[in-house]
């Protein structure tokens, strides 16, 4: 028989889905706002998680032998501060390696892409089967660069207020972002040093609004949550690295030019599941094509191969089995994420099929051995 207050709770929950889809343009701007608002710290909790990774590791590592109460007083500073110098001493590594290299390569590409451009333009000029199809001065090739730069100038002095609101935007988009990722790494900080008593007044608020039933089940998908992002980040930057030497070694061996820069780079873009080799390679081409272009080539069928082994081999051996995923799955998992919400799907995409699969994969077991209980039970009642 029904109760009142199950019939009190569907039609509220009735009314607000009708207001919900009425007024759905208000809702959405109302969402967006908590969410502008709520950024900061929803940008901070992940830059928890991914600096308690690390935490974790020097803490259960921290002095181990030792069980004094300095030991205990010291190890969760020491150990917050050793993960935040490691993120940034690999972030300043990557930014030595790569940087100073690829500022050179776009100041050769600024220097001779517009002569070579212009000459081999005269050259198919002087083709008459060819130079018919190309009108004179094509992209302004060949023309008088000290005209080009007077009309530039002309243009961007009669645009010169537009020109200062677009900086104007620029400049304030910049400090808005610098503020928000400062104040989001204060929150991760103050999360990540407090983390046991959060953890314990989130536990607090489960048993006390929900049921018991539905608090373990929501902490049981919650710890296969953590369980599946923390092994996919592992694996991914165990793969990344392999990766990263494999690229460095390879090209040692074929003697490219900016073997340790290319590979470096090549290891960090891999971080994005799967397509970031590429992006990285992309880079490196441009690079190899200013000092040796016959050799751009040879370079893209390496990096290719490499790729082959990556994604169908590396890949899914260290990720997918890090994270009890098949490698067909994590395929799939990247490939509609990819889809769906771009590199930020590729990289949410398989740890959350990892914990679809892992979680549904329980519920069939459970259900299939209920059904062989049943089973015995009902052999049991027919012998007798």
């Amino acid at each position: 028989m029904l109760k009142w207050k199950t019939c009190l709770r569907a039609g509220i929950t009735i009314v607000l889905a009708y207001l919900a889809i009425r007024y759905s343009s208000a809702v959405s701007v109302a969402l967006g706002v908590i969410l502008g608002a709520m950024w900061p710290l929803m940008l901070g909790a992940g830059i928890a998680y991914l600096l308690n990774i690390l935490m974790r590791f020097y803490e259960a590592h921290y002095f181990r032998r030792f069980r004094g109460r300095w030991v205990s007083i010291t190890r969760r500073g020491a150990c917050l501060l050793g993960a935040v110098f490691s993120v940034l001493a690999l972030i300043a590594l990557i930014i030595v390696l790569v940087v100073p290299e690829l500022l050179k390569c776009m100041q050769f590409l600024i220097e001779e892409v517009p002569p070579f451009l212009r000459q081999t333009y005269e050259k198919l000029l002087q083709h008459p089967e060819i130079a018919k199809f190309l009108p004179e001065n094509e992209l302004g090739i060949g023309a008088d660069w000290q005209n080009s730069l007077t009309r530039i100038l002309n243009w961007l002095g009669g645009g010169l207020g537009g020109a200062m609101d677009s900086v104007l935007k620029t400049v304030t988009g910049v400090f808005s972002g610098m503020v928000t990722l400062v104040m989001a790494f204060v929150f991760a900080l103050y999360i990540l040093l407090s983390k046991e008593r959060l953890g314990t007044q989130i536990n607090r608020l489960l048993r006390a609004y929900i049921r018991p039933a539905w608090n373990r089940k929501i902490r049981y998908v919650l710890e296969v949550l953590d369980d599946c992002f923390h092994r996919f980040i592992v694996g991914q930057c165990i793969e990344a690295v392999i990766l990263g030497v494999l690229c460095i070694l390879g090209m040692l061996l074929f003697r490219f030019p900016y073997a340790t820069m290319i590979g470096t780079l090549v290891g960090f873009t891999a971080l994005i599941p799967i397509a970031g080799a590429y992006i990285g390679a992309v880079v490196g081409a441009i690079m190899i094509l200013t000092v040796s272009p016959i050799k751009t080539p040879f370079f893209l069928l390496f990096i290719i191969i490499l790729q082959q082994l990556e994604g169908n081999l590396i890949y899914p051996r260290v990720v997918g089995s890090s994270i009890g995923l098949p490698g067909l799955w994590v395929l799939a998992a990247i490939t509609v994420g990819g889809s769906v919400l771009g590199i930020g799907g590729m990289l949410l995409g398989v740890p959350l099929a990892a914990a679809a699969y892992r979680l549904l994969r329980t519920d069939v077991s459970r259900r299939e051995l209920l059904r062989v209980d049943e089973k015995k039970k009902e052999r049991s009642v027919k012998s007798q």
